[in-house]
């Protein structure tokens, strides 16, 4: 199986799980083998769903050494703590970094600096310049207040081999298909949004790395893999069952949500770290109430 093929499918954005302000390792252990024993393909670990903005540079190394020994090299494993809006600190990160159990690196659009797209390209062919490993490109412009354009992320993807694909969560669809029709081959196309996968699929793409797949890895992952397949009717069933979850995980923000989902099914507190807050009890029922509808 080739590089790009290991991470088709389903990776899963791991949560931290906090216990009296520190890190639960005993939960962390427990979420990853349920993901794990869940079928999902790969890891990534530090994503925004792991709170990596409210979590020392101490607790990002300790978090990914004790992924990779929890997951003694099972799946393939993606570092999320590679985005940031100063381009020499992130290189000088980079070239600093142990990379030793990791495949893959995640590295969100500079945010709150705003640059422009040739800005963009730029600072993105510096970490590919001192990367080790494979990039995944994240595009989030809600989070960045940039959207990255088709046309800068194929420029990227012909630029240099260094680009493993794109995580695309800028919520449209127009723009991933463009995407898609001009990528070069290998480049994968992931949904950054649960409820986008199917149809991102359905137009060409590869998987998604995933928020829901920490609460339902099961039957979020047979949706991909159906869809993968071209088993389109299995794949749409289940798609439709887990809709509303897709909902209400976010209703309140990530991962307030799927942490509250997790409290619900014994996995980990719903405990976030400040500025964020734990989710409500009325948002807890909700997603209560949603679980016990589809059996999760």
């Amino acid at each position: 199986m080739n590089q790009h093929e290991r991470f088709r499918g389903t990776g899963v954005a791991l949560v931290t799980p906090f216990k009296n302000g520190g890190i639960d390792w005993d939960d962390l252990e427990r979420i990853i083998e349920h993901v794990i024993a869940g079928g999902v393909e790969f890891l990534v670990s530090l994503g925004t769903t792991g709170e990596s903005a409210t979590i020392s540079e101490d607790e990002h190394r300790q978090i990914l050494d004790f992924t990779i020994k929890t997951n003694r090299g099972r799946l393939p494993l993606v570092a999320g703590v590679f985005g940031g809006n100063n381009t020499a600190a992130l290189v000088d990160k980079i070239n600093h970094f142990n990379f030793d159990g990791i495949d893959a690196l995640l590295s969100s659009n500079p945010a709150y600096n705003k640059p422009g797209q040739e800005g963009i390209f730029q600072h993105y062919m510096a970490i590919a310049e001192v990367s080790p490993k494979p990039i995944i490109i994240y595009n989030v412009p809600s989070r960045t207040a940039s959207n990255m354009t088709a046309e800068t992320t194929l420029r990227l993807a012909n630029a240099s081999d260094k680009f493993l694909g794109v995580k695309e969560a800028s919520n449209d669809i127009y723009q991933v298909m463009k995407i898609i029709k001009g990528r070069p081959k290998n480049f994968l196309v992931l949904s950054g949004d649960d409820f986008i996968t199917l149809p991102l699929i359905a137009s060409g793409g590869d998987g998604v790395i995933s928020v829901i797949a920490n609460t339902t890895p099961r039957p979020f992952t047979e949706m991909v893999r159906a869809a993968l397949r071209h088993d389109m009717a299995t794949a749409q069933q289940l798609n439709l069952k887990l809709l509303e979850l897709y909902k209400l995980l976010f209703i309140e923000g990530n991962p307030m949500g799927v942490k509250a989902a997790l409290e619900l099914q014994g996995l980990c507190s719903r405990e976030v770290r400040l500025p964020l807050a734990p989710m409500t009890e009325q948002g807890v029922h909700l997603i209560m109430a949603e679980l016990e509808k589809i059996g999760a």
